[in-house]
């Protein structure tokens, strides 16, 4: 084979993966999306109020409000889409300590500096996934023990004891309604 033709082959090899590579970003459409009832509007509603709202009285007692984005995204997975494996209380209990401990760590042996958010969220994505208890609102709790400069005591109280409070309100609301079961699973 001369050189020009190779040349030719390398080129349309390279064509074809970069094709087949965008092609797997065109998606499709989405055909189960769960219906929506009054009863479990109301039910997610509720359910959102009552964590949150403690929630939110955790955090003024705390001085800790950057701490309410993380949990209200937690919220949504809890109240709204529970049947998620992101959502089972293994998951949220177990991702928002992980990271909260590996985002207090982070701080302790590497300060405050900007790269340590990032190295500490990482760590704590890293943690999540090794121990199967991915929870991706667990990535905002790291970064707010980094950023805030938070001690160990953080990791059980405000987090774990916030993070208690919403899985026990979603397993006594979420079941409220014939069309939901919550947790699926607990470990």
């Amino acid at each position: 084979m001369d050189r020009a033709s190779e040349q030719a082959e390398r080129n349309s090899s390279a064509s074809v993966l970069v094709k087949k590579y965008f092609c797997k970003m065109k998606g499709g459409r989405c055909r189960d999306l769960p219906g929506l009832s009054w009863t479990g509007l109301l039910v997610t509603a509720f359910g959102s109020l009552a964590g949150l709202g403690l929630i939110c009285l955790l955090s003024a007692y705390y001085r800790l409000p950057l701490l309410l984005p993380s949990f209200g995204a937690t919220a949504v997975l809890l109240y709204a889409s529970c049947h998620v494996p992101m959502a089972q209380p293994r998951n949220v209990i177990g991702g928002h300590l992980i990271s909260a401990l590996a985002g207090v760590s982070s701080f302790h042996l590497l300060g405050g500096s900007w790269w340590v958010i990032a190295i500490g969220v990482t760590a704590a994505i890293l943690a999540m996934t090794v121990t199967r208890t991915l929870h991706p609102p667990g990535g905002a709790t790291a970064f707010v023990a980094v950023y805030n400069g938070q001690g160990f005591g953080f990791i059980l109280s405000p987090v774990g004891i916030g993070i208690i409070c919403l899985v026990v309100i979603a397993v006594l609301v979420n079941n409220l309604s014939s069309e939901r079961k919550y947790p699926d699973y607990w470990f």
